[in-house]
């Protein structure tokens, strides 16, 4: 299954070139709808939420590295199936490909239950759904999805 990415995995962000320049078959444009994004300490968080639209990119994997590329990534976003401690999820969603919309089912990761609560409640909220229209220069340490 592909990968929907919205942070400092998209293609020119810093954690692309780290895990996955040179181990995919393919990358482009794509949209995960019914969610938002909040700004995170140097990388955002995607939060389920009706009517939102967050812009990423689909990132399919070579099949020779896509074993080790999810134990990395889940690795990247500290995700540790069945933790309540993780900041993230990694769960299955239906996002849209291209410019035609097109249907995919895609890994996301997405902001931990307990997280998401917090971030509605104090977050900064990026209204455009584009990381990269957040407004200034954030550090690139982690995922985001």
């Amino acid at each position: 299954m592909p990968f929907f990415v919205y942070g400092t995995l998209r293609p020119g962000e810093p954690n692309h070139d780290l895990f996955l320049r040179g181990r995919t078959l393919a990358e482009g444009p794509a949209r995960l709808r019914d969610a938002v994004l909040y700004d995170g300490p140097g990388y955002p968080y995607a939060v389920e939420e009706a009517g939102g639209v967050v812009a990423g990119d689909l990132v399919v994997p070579l099949p020779e590295t896509y074993g080790r590329l999810l134990t990395e990534l889940d690795r990247l976003e500290e995700y540790r199936p069945g933790d309540p401690r993780n900041l993230y999820e990694r769960t299955a969603r239906e996002v849209l490909r291209g410019t035609d919309g097109e249907p995919v089912r895609a890994w996301v990761y997405l902001a931990a239950p307990t997280v998401a609560t917090r971030l509605r409640q104090r977050g900064k909220r990026i209204e455009s759904g584009d990381w990269r229209e957040r407004g200034g220069l954030g550090g690139h340490e982690r995922l985001g999805g």
